[in-house]
Formats: C-alpha cells, sequence, structure tokens
C-alpha cells in the first residue's frame, strides 16, 4: 500500500519547502556583497523558480480544504519561523525579544483566522 500525505497536510509541506528556496533566493545573497547585483538576481530569480513549482501547486491543492485567506496565514507563519532560523543560523544575525514579540502578534493574527467562530 503506497503512503499518500493527508490533503489538510501536503500544502503545508510543500508551503514550508517553497519558504525554504525563497528565503535563500531573498536573503542568501546577503553574505556574498561582493557578488555584482545582476548575477544575484540571475541566481535569485532561478532559486524562486523552485519555490514557485511548489508554492502554487500548494495553494491550488490547499484551496480545497483551506480558505485563500488561510493559506496565506500558513504562508506568512511558515515564513516567520523559517526565517528567525535562517537568520540566526545563517546570517548569524541574533533576533531580540521585540522580534519575538512582533512574531507573537502575528500568531495571535493567526490564532482569529483559524478560530472557528459561531
Amino acid at each position: 500500500m503506497p503512503f499518500t500525505i493527508p490533503s489538510w497536510l501536503l500544502p503545508i509541506l510543500m508551503l514550508f519547502c517553497s519558504n525554504v528556496f525563497m528565503t535563500f533566493a531573498w536573503y542568501g545573497h546577503l553574505k556574498f556583497k561582493e557578488s555584482p547585483l545582476p548575477l544575484v538576481i540571475m541566481i535569485s530569480s532561478g532559486i524562486a523558480f523552485f519555490e514557485y513549482c511548489l508554492a502554487v501547486p500548494a495553494n491550488r491543492w490547499g484551496s480545497s480544504v483551506y480558505s485563500a485567506a488561510q493559506l496565506k496565514t500558513f504562508q506568512e507563519m511558515i515564513t516567520l519561523i523559517l526565517f528567525a532560523g535562517f537568520s540566526v543560523m545563517y546570517l548569524k544575525q541574533p533576533l531580540g525579544w521585540n522580534h519575538a514579540l512582533g512574531f507573537a502578534f502575528v500568531a495571535l493574527g493567526a490564532f482569529f483566522i483559524f478560530h472557528k467562530w459561531s
């Protein structure tokens, strides 16, 4: 019997993977500031292609389970979580209490998006 990923989980996993690519496309070049900007743009665009190959189907398939607002909320939460790790581990730029507080407010917004109001 083949392994299948539940329809509620697949778009979240795909958005997570797409965000890894996009984080490197947008911020990975910051460690290579001596590289010419046109080269960085071309490389970042190539990396972003793979992000699109994951994000577009994730949103299309995810729309059968989640609303567009919920998909966007997943996207933003995943982005913040990945970026926090990326900033600390790859860029070696620590995050402070103010970043944690800001991220907590975004998480609170996610609560309001996903909570079932009667």
